[in-house]
């Protein structure tokens, strides 16, 4: 089906003598008619080259492929970036005198204009051309007119124009599906809207105020699908989202043009992401609960950091197909993980993980399943790979959700829990496992009631691989069930919390965080080598202080003496890591202090896991560090369980939840390959 589009453009051709008529990321290109010659200026190094053309007669700013079409005193020809003459195109005289161009690249058709002008200069008589796959020049329209720079045809329609008896706007926009407008504010009016196709398309995008408001264009056609530039209203068309980005990519292969292909595949990137669920960070910037694509979300947001890591790659791969690519990029993977520190060091970190998670998704299951965060989650999880979401929930309360989130029900496990047939078995095995702690078999069918009960339960049963929950529960009534029905890991007396705490310049590790109030010396050493046993899973060299308010013996308190008795424990245990303590935390972080004062210590270098003595402490300073010192957090991370469980904060955003999960994916891969 043939759709029909009404456009307000205002075009404009540059007349100029000889404008720069060739600009790519390396160089402007021009041709100097008193020299004569082509001349090439590379800004990076400051520094001209010209090449002889004494045939050179005018400024033909048309830029074709791998080079040029320039006006000579013999014809047109199509010349390369070194002013050689490659081929003749046109044998036509041009006398710069009377005849003009229009300035810049053709059309999307490769058509251009070239006429005669007459004697006031202000207009010309003009034929418009069209140049052909192997250098043909094909004329297209006799006996046309420029005037003010348009080319106009005889019957008064523009080069632009659709083959169309409309002669106005209003007649233009009769039953048109599309309007695209780049004119002035307040051409269009409601009954023109009115009169359009069924659910009409309205780009009304002149700039500060459009061609008709948004809620003009809405109360006209409720049906319509509208756009413009302004950033209050929905669906804002906005440079930023494209001229960064393509640049960006053309940048990176280097490329010598920005073609046709390159600016689609940046198009068709923008498109594909307004499918994807939309980050919290970017929800909380427009103050909205929901973004869904659909009437009212076309375009991502213009804040949406995920534009760097879709639309360049993009454009780069057009770039390479396309020819125009000098330097193709080699591995795109590796290109994305450059991307990615460019936005948040948090991405880079959690690269690995993801990708491992990728190579062998576990079964998780989450017990608040029928939230709008966890669902959003499971919608990401599913669509990369990383795992099958488990949802505790009752179908009729997500199978709505579902849909609007274009999730099919067949990708996901939905199990209601207290009418799975699972339910008398995991009651019964509850009672089995702590009846001699006083729990009965009607208490032990009470608990498994609850989600979080129960999905600890699949975890013990081997019916998950993993749990992700917390959103709706305390910490403690989260973790409580797991320590119940899972317990900690052979060997293991104490599970920890460890937060990951991100800078521009470093990453800091902190435990415990989250669960032991006053650990023992051995509880503390205890937890130091689990978080360096997570530490090292990133592959990053761990370098450990536990912290106190003494330095190495300057104060002699129980408090002070336990951290120092945790240090030798774990140096007997692992003689090979780089571990000391007791410290105060400045000493730990700034190297001068340390290298200065205590040379000695087995510690060479700021330590980027910090231990710290008791909980209150933990929890103190990685909230204050966080939140004030605008670092980027993960966590909390359990560490030390029998199987993976990890616990929600409250607050956390979907991506937050995506990570947690996909380090739930490597524990269980992990416990895997111990078995």
């Amino acid at each position: 089906m043939e759709s029909s589009f009404a456009c307000a453009l205002d075009v404009k051709a540059s007349l100029g003598e000889c404008p720069v008529w060739s600009v790519d990321e390396q160089a402007l290109y021009w041709i100097d008619i008193n020299a004569p010659s082509l001349n090439r200026f590379d800004p990076a190094i400051g520094t001209n080259s010209a090449w002889p053309m004494p045939q050179a007669i005018g400024c033909f700013a048309l830029r074709v492929g791998g080079g040029f079409v320039a006006a000579l005193r013999d014809g047109i020809w199509f010349v390369d970036r070194q002013g050689r003459l490659e081929r003749k195109i046109a044998a036509a005289p041009y006398d710069p005198e009377h005849h003009r161009f229009n300035d810049g690249r053709a059309d999307a058709q490769g058509r251009f204009w070239a006429g005669t002008m007459n004697e006031k200069r202000d207009a010309s008589s003009a034929r418009l051309y069209r140049l052909s796959s192997d250098l043909d020049l094909v004329p297209v329209l006799d006996d046309m007119t420029i005037s003010n720079g348009l080319a106009w045809s005889p019957d008064g329609r523009t080069m632009y124009h659709a083959d169309t008896p409309a002669r106005t706007l209003a007649e233009a926009m009769a039953g048109a599906d599309v309007f695209i407008g780049l004119s002035a504010a307040g051409v269009v009016t409601p009954d023109m809207v009115r009169s359009m196709a069924r659910d009409p398309i309205v780009f009304a995008m002149a700039n500060p105020d459009p061609e008709i408001g948004y809620d003009e264009a809405r109360a006209a056609r409720p049906d319509a699908i509208v756009a413009t530039g302004r950033s209050d209203y929905p669906n804002q068309v906005n440079n930023v989202l494209g001229f960064p980005f393509i640049f960006r990519g053309a940048l990176d292969v280097r490329a010598t043009d920005i073609d046709d292909g390159m600016q689609l595949a940046a198009v068709r990137a923008l498109a594909d992401l307004a499918h994807e669920d939309v980050p919290d960070s970017v929800l909380r910037a427009y103050g909205l609960d929901a973004l869904r694509f659909g009437r009212e979300y076309l375009i991502p947001k213009p804040v949406d950091h995920r534009v760097l890591l879709r639309v360049p790659p993009a454009v780069a791969r057009a770039a390479m197909d396309s020819g125009v690519a000098r330097v193709p990029i080699a591995d795109f993977a590796a290109y994305q993980r450059r991307l990615e520190t460019l936005i948040s060091r948090r991405l880079e970190l959690m690269r690995g993980i993801l990708d491992r998670a990728r190579s062998d998704p576990k079964r998780v299951v989450f017990p608040e399943g029928e939230h709008d965060q966890i669902l959003r989650a499971a919608k990401i999880l599913v669509d990369e790979g990383l795992a099958h979401p488990i949802l505790l929930a009752r179908r009729e309360v997500i199978a709505g959700k579902l849909r609007d989130l274009e999730l099919p029900e067949e990708r996901v496990t939905i199990l209601h829990h207290e009418s799975s047939e699972l339910f008398e078995p995991y009651a019964r095995r509850l009672h089995e496992m702590r009846r001699r702690d006083g729990l009965t078999l009607v208490d032990a069918r009470k608990l498994m009631r609850l989600r979080n009960y129960f999905g600890s339960m699949m975890v013990e049963q081997g019916d998950a691989d993993g749990l992700i929950s917390g959103l709706t529960r305390s910490y403690p009534e989260t973790i409580r069930p797991a320590l119940q029905i899972i317990d900690t890991r052979p060997g293991v007396t104490r599970v920890s919390g460890a937060y990951i705490l991100i800078f521009q310049e470093r990453l800091l590790f902190l435990a415990d965080t989250t669960v032991n109030i006053d650990p023992s010396p051995e509880e503390l050493a205890e937890i130091t080598t689990l978080t360096v046993e997570f530490v090292r899973r990133f592959g990053i060299v761990p370098r450990v202080a536990l912290l106190s308010f003494s330095n190495f013996g300057s104060n002699g308190h129980p408090a002070a003496r336990k951290v120092r008795r945790a240090v030798e424990l774990v140096a007997a245990r692992d003689p090979q890591l780089e571990v000391d303590g007791e410290m105060q935390a400045d000493t730990a972080l700034v190297e001068s202090l340390l290298s200065e004062n205590y040379s000695w210590s087995r510690l060479k270098g700021p330590a980027n896991v910090l231990i710290f003595p008791e909980l209150q402490s933990a929890n103190i300073a990685y909230k204050l560090i966080w939140r004030l010192a605008g670092a980027e957090a993960i966590g909390p991370i359990l560490l030390g369980m029998g199987k993976p469980v990890h616990v929600l904060q409250a607050g956390v955003e979907v991506a937050d939840i995506v990570n947690l999960t996909a380090l739930c994916v490597v524990d269980a891969q992990e416990l895997a390959s111990r078995r």
